[in-house]
C-alpha cells in the first residue's frame, strides 16, 4: 500500500513531529510519499540534513508549471468527466460564505486535480492529511476525484474555530478515520459531528525521537548563573507572550535573578520588544528569532524552566522535548496540555491569563530544587512510556494496516 501524506507546508521547522511520524511509518514498512501545497523558503542556515532530504523527495503542488496544471485538468475532464464536475461541485460548496472564499474554492479545486494526477501517476492508494486546513480541503477533493480513501489528523483549537471549524464536520464525514493528538481535541471534534461518526476517532499522539535529543541538562552545568526561563513558539497573540513578560517582571520584583529567552518569530515581535522595554526587562530578555530544530533543542537543554503561556494549544511537542531533557515545564491549563503535564508531578499548570499565578509557578520551578528533581524524573518516565515516537506512532501504524 502506498500512502500520500499531505501538509500545507512540508517540511517545516514548526512541524518536525510530522517528519518523525513519516520516518517511523517508513521504518515500519509502509510506503509514504510526502506532498506539500507550498514549498518552504530556502534557508541553508536553518535547514538540517533531514530537512533537506525530506524537501528533496516531496512533491510541491504549487511548484507545478502552468503547463502541468493544464495537462492535469485536461486528463481529469477527459478520463472522468462526471467525477471532475461533481468534485468541482463539492469544492464550490465546501467553503465559508463570501465571494473571497468562492475564489479560494476554485484554487483548491485546481490544486486538487494537480495533486490527483501525481497521485494516480505514482499508484498511491490513499491520502492522509495533517491539520484540517486548506490542504485538507485539497486532499479531500483529490481523494473524491480519485475515489480512494482519505483520512485526517486533528491537532488543536484552530481547527474547530472559524473558518476551519465551520467545515470540520463535513471533512470528518468524508474521512475514513480521524486521528486526534489529544482527548480534548477528540471531544471538540465530536462536538461538531453526530454520534454515528464517532467511531472514526482514534487517539494518536505526536511523538519525539529521544535519540535526536542533545545531552541532557544536569544541575552542575547550570549552577552559578541566573535562572534561565525559555519560551519557544510563534510570537503571535494566541501564544500569550505579553502576559509572560508581565509574569517574568513579577518574578524579578520578588528578588529572583533570572533571564527570559523567547525563541521564535512572528507578527507580535515588535510589540513584545516594546513591552519588554516598558517593563524594564530589556537587559534580561533575549529575542533569538526562529531557530532550527537542533538549535532549539540545545536552547531547551540549557534552560532551567520552559514556559508555555498560550491561550490555545493542541498538545505542544516542545513541552515533551523539555520534559525529556529534564527541564521543568510551566504551562497554561488549556486544551490537551493537562493530558501531558500533571500539576506538581510532571510539571506545573497555571490558569490561562492569570499572570500572577504564572509568576508563582515559575518561582516554584526555580526555587524548590528538591521538588524539581522528583518532577523531572516523573516527567521523563512519562515521555519515555507514552510520547517516544516509536511508541506514539503505533496506533497510526495499526490504523493504516487494518484499513
Amino acid at each position: 500500500m502506498r500512502i500520500a501524506y499531505l501538509v500545507s507546508l512540508y517540511p517545516a521547522t514548526s512541524h518536525t513531529f510530522i517528519r518523525r511520524e513519516i520516518v517511523m511509518l517508513r521504518k515500519a514498512g509502509l510506503h509514504i510519499d510526502s506532498f506539500s501545497i507550498r514549498k518552504p523558503p530556502s534557508d541553508p542556515k536553518r535547514a538540517s540534513a533531514e530537512f533537506a532530504a525530506e524537501s528533496g523527495q516531496t512533491f510541491y503542488v504549487l511548484a507545478a508549471t502552468r503547463r502541468t496544471g493544464v495537462a492535469a485538468h485536461l486528463w481529469a475532464v477527459v478520463s472522468h468527466p462526471a467525477r471532475y464536475f461533481s468534485t468541482l461541485g463539492v469544492a464550490l460548496t465546501h467553503r465559508v460564505p463570501g465571494a473571497k472564499s468562492l475564489v479560494w474554492a476554485l484554487f483548491h479545486f485546481a490544486e486538487s486535480i494537480v495533486l490527483a494526477r501525481e497521485i494516480r501517476r505514482r499508484g498511491i492508494d490513499r491520502i492522509h492529511n495533517h491539520f484540517a486546513n486548506s490542504a485538507a480541503t485539497v486532499g479531500m477533493l483529490a481523494s473524491r476525484f480519485l475515489n480512494i480513501p482519505w483520512s485526517l489528523t486533528l491537532h488543536g483549537i484552530s481547527e474547530t474555530d472559524y473558518p476551519a471549524g465551520l467545515l470540520l464536520g463535513r471533512k470528518i464525514e468524508a474521512a475514513q478515520f480521524v486521528a486526534c493528538v489529544s482527548w480534548f481535541g477528540r471531544a471538540q471534534a465530536m462536538r461538531v459531528t453526530s454520534p454515528d461518526q464517532w467511531h472514526k476517532f482514534a487517539i494518536v499522539r505526536c511523538g519525539i525521537d529521544l535519540a535526536e535529543l542533545p545531552e541532557r541538562r544536569t544541575a552542575s552545568n547550570l549552577a552559578g548563573r541566573p535562572a534561565r526561563i525559555l519560551c519557544v513558539g510563534r510570537l503571535s497573540p494566541e501564544k500569550g507572550q505579553a502576559g509572560l513578560l508581565e509574569a517574568f517582571s513579577q518574578v524579578l520584583e520578588r528578588g529572583h535573578a533570572a533571564q527570559l529567552v523567547l525563541v521564535g518569530d512572528g507578527p507580535d515581535r515588535a510589540m513584545l520588544e516594546a513591552r519588554a522595554k516598558d517593563l524594564g526587562l530589556t537587559e534580561v530578555t533575549t529575542f533569538t528569532g526562529r531557530l532550527d530544530e537542533a538549535a532549539t533543542l540545545v536552547a531547551i537543554s540549557q534552560c532551567d524552566v520552559l514556559v508555555s503561556s498560550s491561550f490555545m494549544e493542541g498538545l505542544p511537542v516542545v513541552l515533551m522535548e523539555a520534559m525529556a531533557l529534564d527541564v521543568c515545564v510551566v504551562a497554561s491549563r488549556v486544551a490537551g496540555i493537562p493530558e501531558l503535564v500533571e500539576d506538581g508531578r510532571t510539571g506545573y499548570l497555571f490558569t490561562p491569563a492569570n499572570w500572577s499565578e504564572l509568576a508563582d509557578k515559575i518561582e516554584l520551578a526555580i526555587t524548590d530544587q528538591k521538588k524539581q528533581e522528583n518532577i523531572r524524573v516523573d516527567a521523563r518516565k512519562l515521555i519515555e512510556s507514552d510520547f517516544a515516537i516509536d511508541k506514539a506512532v503505533v496506533p497510526m501504524i495499526d490504523l493504516l494496516r487494518q484499513i
